[in-house]
């Protein structure tokens, strides 16, 4: 089965045939009164964070809800992307690079003289070793007089029993499986697929927000199951700042809640299971460890907004369809929401991407999703942690602060237009992503120190807004 076989999309309505070489890109985030998480936006700035065009949006499907659109051609050095697109709209991005991201082009099959002739050498390595292997056997065979060996004629092992070792992939699969869905989305500008997995025991299921979005307007939710049981999901909120999302599902007992783990003391190296929906194939078990932490990766928005996470990047095994699936530690516990990978540009150069997991995939902390999913399943609406002021990289490294909004906790700590940020905590910040990424992991009311060029230090309380989606 190739890739083009498993992310059949299901159309809403006449849409035009996908290109061979479609691309993917991420869903835009909604107008917000503080699109940055800042109280302002993020806006251009020199060195790798630009703003891209509106020519030059780009089309994605991160869950396998592969819609088509038109591409131009990308940067050589591949982006990131978010894992779930609704078709008909189109994304700018806002700040790429390396915390900007999409999906490149399906990699072609390149037909050479070269491959010719390695299959050539390959197939006669098969054959030489065939039938030296059959001269040795047959010499053995009649030189030493005895029977042959068959592994045919041994009896069958004994089964393996129940008693999974604790710490296994194996023990997470069984502890997780059960409450881990696949959702398929319909709405009026198309249909996907995306995974999410259950919080309560009365329905609520954590997800992503571009998984659900599509079925915002009154479009459907169904909710399929490891044991084939399927129910009817609604949104009770979004956020799609965070790319966070509740869905309650209904019509379905005996629902498994998963156990929610910590982000906030993950350690790079550690092993993980990733759980989810690649390409429609339910239940899919992979994993890896923790590559890196504290990445800040960008979604792109609609011109001067940006969705901004600070991601646990894992290389476990992450395709379109795991979005919105558990990423867990080996005690089974969901410690991240899988939501973006990055697909290189292909190595021939010839406008040809891959779509699929190169080994960087990256998870919303559960930590911030927690909190996140709490104020949805209490108030209906997420909540923004802001501090009032726009912001964009410097020349010379940090965050640079812009205009200052009146009455904002940045007034209110004393920040002032032109501040560059240069640390949060004991948190390097080197541009404005990782200011706005390490701001949206704290919650409203947090103290937090900024430090600035010249090494001063103010304490800032940050605000939090509600959050509107579109």
């Amino acid at each position: 089965m190739t890739e083009n076989d498993a992310e059949k999309p299901r159309p809403a309505g006449d849409r035009p045939d996908a290109e061979q070489s479609a691309n993917w890109a991420a869903q835009p985030a909604p107008q917000q009164p503080d699109a940055t998480g800042l109280g302002g936006h993020a806006t251009p700035h020199t060195g790798a964070q630009q703003a891209y065009p509106a020519e030059q949006q780009q089309y994605n499907p991160w869950s396998p809800q592969t819609q088509t659109q038109q591409t131009q051609e990308h940067q050589a050095q591949g982006q990131y992307t978010q894992g779930h697109q609704i078709p008909g709209q189109q994304t700018p991005f806002t700040q790429p690079g390396p915390s900007v991201y999409a999906v490149p082009q399906q990699r072609q099959a390149q037909k050479s003289t070269s491959g010719k002739l390695l299959a050539g050498v390959a197939a006669i390595a098969l054959v030489v070793g065939g039938v030296a292997g059959g001269t040795v056997g047959y010499l053995t065979g009649d030189g030493s007089g005895g029977s042959a060996v068959n592994a045919l004629d041994a009896p069958k092992p004994a089964q393996q029993t129940g008693n999974l070792p604790a710490g296994s992939v194996e023990s997470v699969a069984q502890k997780l499986s059960p409450s881990v869905v696949e959702l398929q989305v319909s709405g009026r500008s198309g249909a996907g697929e995306g995974s999410g997995f259950v919080l309560s025991t009365d329905g609520y299921v954590l997800t992503n927000n571009h998984v659900v979005e599509v079925a915002a307007g009154g479009g459907q939710i169904q909710a399929v199951f490891q044991d084939g049981k399927k129910g009817t999901a609604t949104v009770v909120g979004r956020d799609p700042t965070t790319d966070i999302a509740v869905v309650k599902v209904s019509g379905v007992s005996g629902l498994t809640p998963v156990e929610l783990g910590r982000s906030d003391d993950l350690r790079v190296g550690q092993p993980v299971v990733a759980i989810g929906s690649p390409f429609e194939l339910t239940g899919t078990v992979t994993s890896g460890i923790v590559s890196a932490l504290n990445r800040p990766v960008s979604a792109g928005g609609n011109g001067d907004q940006t969705t901004v996470m600070s991601a646990v990047q894992t290389d476990a095994a992450i395709n379109p369809g795991n979005s919105g699936g558990p990423l867990a530690n080996m005690a089974g516990q969901v410690i991240g929401i899988n939501s973006a990978i990055y697909s290189p540009k292909s190595a021939q150069g010839q406008g040809g991407e891959s779509g699929g997991n190169v080994g960087i995939g990256f998870a919303i902390p559960i930590d911030q999703a927690r909190r996140t999913a709490d104020d949805i399943i209490n108030t209906g609406q997420a909540t923004q942690t802001f501090i009032g002021a726009r912001v964009q990289t410097a020349p010379t490294g940090g965050a640079q602060l812009g205009e200052i909004t009146p009455g904002s906790p940045a007034e209110k700590a004393g920040l002032k237009s032109g501040d560059v940020v240069t640390k949060l905590d004991d948190r390097s910040i080197p541009n404005a992503d990782a200011l706005v990424a390490e701001i949206r992991t704290r919650a409203p009311n947090d103290k937090v120190k900024f430090t600035l060029s010249g090494d001063k230090v103010i304490e800032v309380t940050l605000g939090g807004q509600p959050v509107t989606p579109n």
